[in-house]
């Protein structure tokens, strides 16, 4: 890889790390409605990259139900899972579904899974399971379901995704965008009443959070991002992607004060690890996982 390839890529994961920060800054300590803060993001990415929406991809009913996983429901669990829980803990337990996604691919497009693939699921499992616990045993907080539960979407989503064939990144997105915009304002009206409201009340910061959210991370970093990998191999790129969630804790630590004790060393040594042994493996839904899971962070 070229230096200036992989300064690109450098800059792509800590474009995604900051906007995990971002986001947490944006439900919890603006205290904006997350659903409503998906909603702003997704329109912002549809008005964006609209000219590239047709043609529709097909079959229709697919795509539409891989936009709403990768999309409406991976971005909205999230973000809700972020307003109880840290960045550095929804950035290690969020690994979960990188296993979730290879047994899938067993299940769904006939993969198989070898020893040292089997090792990585249950190293990233244990890691993961080390950030849930605490001294009085397994605590599995209502953040973090909500943070597995977007690990799932996405990774049905991606695997999904692999099914299908011709989809360009800019129309993928622009799809995305405007499948997503409906629902999550339909469900932002039922479960978050006055949501403009306190939106506006969170002032400029809340609107300059979407905007860049949705142009610098979702379409741009994204695209970049599928750049790099239509160059490289994806065994030499999807592990450099793991300087995503490490930099999101470092930027947790640094920004937000999150805390990082012996448990939290211990859970992300190991989850890391087993991302790392199955990215490493020939997987091939793996690029495009690793891609949507740090970019809807």
């Amino acid at each position: 890889m070229s230096l200036r390839d992989f300064g690109l890529l450098v800059l792509v994961c800590l474009l995604w790390a900051s906007n995990n920060i971002i986001s947490k800054y944006v439900v919890s300590y603006l205290d904006a409605p997350p659903l409503f803060y998906a909603v702003v993001r997704f329109a912002v990415v549809a008005l964006a990259v609209f000219p590239w929406l047709f043609p529709m991809p097909r079959p229709a009913w697919r795509m539409i139900a891989v936009c709403l996983l990768m999309g409406g429901g991976n971005f909205a669990l999230l973000f809700i899972g972020l307003k109880m829980t840290t960045p550095s803990a929804a950035a290690v337990v969020g690994q979960v579904g990188v296993p979730i996604t290879t047994l899938l691919s067993v299940l769904m497009l006939g993969e198989k899974i070898r020893w040292r693939r089997a090792l990585g699921i249950a190293l990233t499992l244990t890691g993961a399971l080390a950030v849930m616990w605490d001294p009085h045993g397994f605590a599995l907080s209502t953040g973090l379901m909500f943070v597995v539960a977007s690990a799932f979407a996405g990774s049905l989503g991606a695997v999904m995704m692999k099914q299908m064939e011709g989809v360009k990144p800019l129309q993928f997105q622009a799809w995305v965008g405007l499948s997503s915009v409906l629902p999550l304002a339909l469900l932002s009206t039922i479960f978050e009443p006055g949501a403009l409201g306190a939106a506006s009340e969170a002032g400029w910061r809340f609107w300059a959070a979407a905007v860049y959210s949705a142009l610098v991370v979702s379409v741009g970093a994204h695209t970049a991002y599928y750049l790099l990998i239509q160059r490289y191999e994806a065994t030499l790129i999807s592990p450099l992607t793991l300087m995503t969630p490490l930099a999101t804790i470092g930027l947790g630590v640094a920004v937000l004060g999150d805390p990082f004790g012996p448990r939290m060393v211990v859970g992300t040594a190991l989850a890391l690890a087993g991302v790392l042994i199955i990215a490493l493996r020939r997987n091939q839904v793996m690029p495009l996982l690793l891609a949507v899971w740090n970019r809807s962070q």
